[in-house]
């Protein structure tokens, strides 16, 4: 065999999961290599085993103390290096599970062999996913993505190198523009929650970078390199301006500001989202919750078109008046038992009130009785393909309140239209809203995806720093685990057992844009390099001139003024708090 790389060694264990390759002196293998090595059975036929480097160590053969390296390398002492290979088995075929021999001759996989090591040559549909240390294209298959045999991502990693959020977005943007969802990719939506800054609101803009080398990068991917199309953006509307418009800085139009009146948060039953705080359930406070929840549905009038309520004869048009009459309910004797339940004393009603008082000021922006309603500012999927909810200027008991309301009510628009389409959820920072210990709201909503998201067309992307604190039952949920660079003491926790032990001590150095991704089908994780975004991740990376300065907007939603004025950029600089990627 002219093209081998090496032998298989006969001074290690050789079994059919794991074996052993001496590399010839005049070749070499690397981590991530994937090699073939071929036995003839009687009576079957050639056997071909297929692997992928796991580690690899040299050594000096007829050395047997450190400081013969000198004489070794003197010539005082005859001696030899030798590199030896291991090679972790990914694919026998046919199935007749027996060990490489000693002495075999072993060369790297190419072409057809290469897909067949990696199932490649099994998957109907695929989709690129970055590139191989091999130069390569590496793939995820689509059935354990859109819910036929498996769903739901995990991506984990450090935050600032780990590049979890642009891996997300690149594994959406290969998923619609490889043409794996056939006819059915044009209703298939995401719906991303966005709380890095505003570096997502520029994703339908071509980033300032991209040049032929990039282009030439996804092309080998089968991939365009363009920004992605029909994007909508939304916003938590500015404090304090009576008009509505979105607090956004970096970009001036095509931003809608978002809120729920009163009379939704009222006549919906949103107030257990308001307790989104994972809580033991035996506080007896969450009763509480519900009881006033219902009190509200049932004596919340709407009081004209701005969103008002009117319970028991009283105008309330904020949040804050909102929150003052409840409490004045519970804080009476003789209305307490109406509005908490009749079995619930003081200190309970008073553990709800210190509650629900201190959510006056993350939510009062987004929970508003005083501005003129507009179909704009309600968070849906329904008019763009790709949906980002920026939540970057909300305290994290706002954001929870949205994550939690926005998913309940796409998975009740999903359980009512079918399963004709996908939609693709992608959350930041995962082990804030379902953590391992407690429960909440939105926990539940997220675990209700997460066991029987895949029937209704809903997929989780989930990006955390640390999956050791998330819930277990969403992370064994997740078809596809992706893991970035780690903290080692992270590293070590057993949810990354399905890391090799030197892809554990390598997820410690991996630099930014290459990731570890496990798959089903594939025993072992592929280490991939994916390309630089070709879409504007920032306002720095914004092309000069793509973007420009609308006159606000008179009342809430995005500027509809008809004379643009070039938009000042800022100068392009890639020393922000996140690498680029």
């Amino acid at each position: 065999m002219s093209d081998a790389v090496g032998l298989v060694v006969g001074t290690e264990d050789s079994t059919p999961l794991k074996f052993h390759v001496a590399v010839a002196p005049d070749a070499y293998l690397q981590l991530d290599d994937v090699v073939v090595t071929q036995r003839l059975i009687p009576g079957v036929g050639p056997v071909m085993t297929s692997g992928i480097v796991t580690e690899v160590r040299s050594r000096h053969e007829g050395a047997s103390f450190g400081s013969d390296v000198f004489l070794i390398a003197d010539g005082v002492l005859p001696a030899q290096v030798q590199e030896i290979a291991e090679i972790t088995t990914t694919r026998v075929d046919p199935e007749v599970y027996v060990p490489p021999r000693p002495g075999e001759p072993v060369r790297r996989a190419q072409g057809e062999e290469r897909a067949r090591a990696l199932y490649f040559d099994q998957m109907d549909k695929k989709v690129p996913v970055g590139l191989g240390r091999d130069g390569q294209p590496v793939y995820l298959n689509l059935e354990f993505l859109n819910g036929v045999r498996g769903a739901h991502v995990s991506i984990s990693g450090i935050s600032g190198v780990a590049t979890k959020t642009s891996f997300a977005l690149w594994l959406m943007h290969s998923i619609f523009r490889s043409g794996v969802l056939g006819g059915g990719g044009r209703n298939s939506k995401a719906l991303v929650f966005s709380v890095k800054g505003e570096d997502l609101l520029f994703l339908d803009k071509t980033n300032v970078r991209l040049d032929d080398d990039l282009r030439a990068d996804y092309a080998g991917l089968g991939l365009p390199a363009v920004p992605f199309e029909s994007v909508g953006f939304f916003a938590p509307p500015t404090p304090q301006d009576p008009t509505g418009r979105p607090h956004v800085t970096g970009r001036t139009s095509g931003v809608c500001a978002f809120w729920w009146t009163l009379a939704e948060f009222c006549a919906d039953g949103l107030l257990p989202y308001v307790f989104a705080d994972v809580e033991d359930e035996r506080n007896q406070y969450t009763m509480v919750v519900h009881n006033v929840a219902t009190r509200l549905k049932f004596e919340a009038q709407a009081a004209g078109v701005d969103g008002a309520v009117t319970i028991e004869g009283k105008t309330v048009r904020t949040y804050e008046a909102l929150v003052d009459f409840v409490v004045e309910k519970l804080s009476d004797d003789s209305t307490r038992g109406t509005w908490a339940g009749p079995a619930i004393g003081q200190g309970t009603a008073n553990a709800f009130i210190r509650r629900l008082i201190s959510s006056v000021r993350p939510l009062r922006e987004i929970l508003r009785g005083d501005l003129q309603k507009s179909d704009e500012r309600v968070v849906s999927t329904e008019g763009q393909q790709i949906t980002v909810v920026d939540l970057h200027n909300l305290q994290e008991r706002g954001q929870r309140f949205v994550v939690g309301v926005v998913l309940a009510a796409e998975t009740r628009r999903k359980e009512a239209s079918g399963t004709g389409s996908l939609l693709f959820t992608m959350i930041d920072e995962l082990n804030k809203y379902a953590p391992r210990e407690g429960n909440s709201p939105i926990k539940d909503t997220l675990l209700d995806i997460a066991e029987r998201g895949r029937s209704l067309g809903i997929i989780l992307i989930g990006a955390q720093q640390t999956a050791s604190e998330v819930e277990r039952r969403i992370i064994s949920n997740s078809s596809i685990k992706v893991v970035g660079r780690l903290d080692p003491a992270e590293a070590s926790r057993p949810e990354y057992g399905f890391l090799p032990p030197s892809q554990r001590q390598r997820a410690t150095l991996a630099k930014p844009g290459t990731m570890f991704v496990t798959q089903p089908e594939i025993p072992v994780p592929l280490a991939v390099e994916f390309p630089f975004p070709a879409w504007a991740t920032r306002l720095s990376e914004c092309i000069p001139g793509d973007l420009v300065a609308l006159p606000a907007p008179a009342s809430g939603g995005t500027s509809t003024a008809p004379a643009p004025s070039v938009f000042t950029r800022l100068p392009p600089t890639f020393e922000d708090d996140e690498p680029p990627f």
